[in-house]
């Protein structure tokens, strides 16, 4: 049995044995009842940034798998993953559907910041808990004026002032070159790689944006390239980080090339840009990479793999959003199986919090969820990785920002 197996089942004794945490008859808001659990999400499942709907199909499948095995505590989970096509605007469309008409319990993993902003608002006015977003935008920890949010991955701005340090560390004379999308996300990103660069911040020698909607940043690298910088923040969403790899290789030019924890799939992002191109490029890590041999005869690595076989087949081993939704659709079923029969939205809000030294079966060792009433992001912390060809490397520390 698995540490989160034991942990959940230890709950179950305790609300069955608790009549104060289990309820005879059940309290439910819109979304849920006696035998179901309606969430919903909306993911890109088409559009730029359609590499992350890997994630949203992952979430599906492991509660595709809790179902088969009964469900959360006797109720079927019904996710509604609705496309928004990594589109704000049809992102609040979408979400008004799912609360409006289909009456879910609550928001789960909604992808991208600049969709999770367009209707932050609106949910915490509905009070409807917006759960685990699929972003690590700052704002997603501010319980005092959106307390339905909760956040989920490192913010960008720790994941931010971590990789600036490691500059500073290992090359301290660094010509720095940044990319980033222009919205919220980047701005996070940027803000808080300045921030780590401190008095350095001058050793930024160029710096680029670019919109969702380009073709390619091929004309960004070029100026980078000119600009004669030797290490590049490639801080891009898939598609663009695999195009500024490719691109430099192209060039000719071969900077330290830095990529951020939402863009360093093996699947999605290096194979797209070439393996061979993308040996030495360094990340920040919280998920085991199931391609590293390290990982090889771990139990957690191995039921994923088995999972996968099972629920995820048509998916690919390589793509770490796969974990990711994996570990996701985890931190939500712990939350599910800790309101028992208390099936109340200010319940949920209530559950998240007291999710607290909690290990996952795919987060690095050293690594848990911590959260609580005034911290909303559960997992706060990165360790560096370098890809070596294959898979990632982990080395170094477990770092904070």
């Amino acid at each position: 049995m698995t540490y989160l197996q034991r942990m959940l089942a230890g709950v179950a004794v305790l609300l069955a044995a608790g009549s104060g945490a289990a309820q005879a008859a059940g309290s439910y808001d819109p979304g849920a009842t006696d035998s179901t659990i309606k969430l919903g999400q909306t993911m890109p499942y088409s559009g730029p940034a359609s590499a992350y709907s890997a994630i949203g199909r992952a979430e599906a499948a492991y509660f595709k798998m809790l179902n088969d095995k009964g469900g959360i505590n006797g109720r079927k989970v019904e996710l509604l993953s609705l496309d928004d096509a990594y589109s704000p605007s049809k992102t609040v469309e979408q979400v008004r559907r799912l609360a409006e008409s289909d009456e879910v319990l609550a928001m789960f993993s909604i992808l991208g910041t600049a969709p999770n902003i367009a209707v932050q608002k609106y949910l915490n006015i509905k009070k409807i808990p917006q759960l685990f977003p699929s972003s690590g935008a700052s704002r997603w920890n501010d319980p005092k004026h959106f307390p339905w949010t909760t956040g989920s991955q490192p913010t960008y701005k720790t994941e931010g002032k971590i990789y600036a340090k490691w500059i500073l560390a290992t090359k301290p004379d660094a010509k720095i070159a940044v990319i980033t999308p222009n919205e919220d996300a980047g701005r996070d990103y940027l803000a808080g790689f300045k921030e780590g660069l401190g008095e350095h911040v001058d050793q930024i020698v160029s710096e680029a944006v670019y919109e969702s909607t380009d073709p390619t940043i091929d004309s960004q690298i070029v100026k980078f390239k000119a600009a004669g910088a030797d290490v590049l923040f490639n801080e891009c969403t898939p598609k663009f980080a695999a195009q500024a790899i490719k691109k430099a290789a192209e060039l000719g030019w071969k900077p330290q090339i830095i990529l951020p924890a939402v863009s360093n799939s093996v699947g999605s992002v290096l194979k797209p840009a070439g393996l061979d191109n993308a040996v030495g490029i360094v990340t920040g890590a919280f998920l085991k990479d199931p391609g590293d041999p390290r990982w090889a005869n771990d139990p957690g690595v191995q039921q994923w793999r088995d999972w996968m076989k099972t629920y995820n087949a048509g998916a690919d081993p390589a793509d770490i959003f796969n974990a990711t939704g994996y570990t996701m659709a985890q931190m939500m079923e712990l939350v599910l199986q800790r309101a028992g029969d208390d099936l109340t939205r200010a319940n949920l809000i209530k559950q998240a919090e007291s999710l607290n030294a909690i290990e996952l079966p795919l987060l690095l060792p050293g690594i848990k969820l911590e959260m609580s009433a005034d911290q909303r992001t559960p997992i706060r912390q990165l360790q560096m990785a370098r890809f070596n060809g294959t898979s990632w490397e982990l080395f170094g520390d477990v770092l904070n920002e």
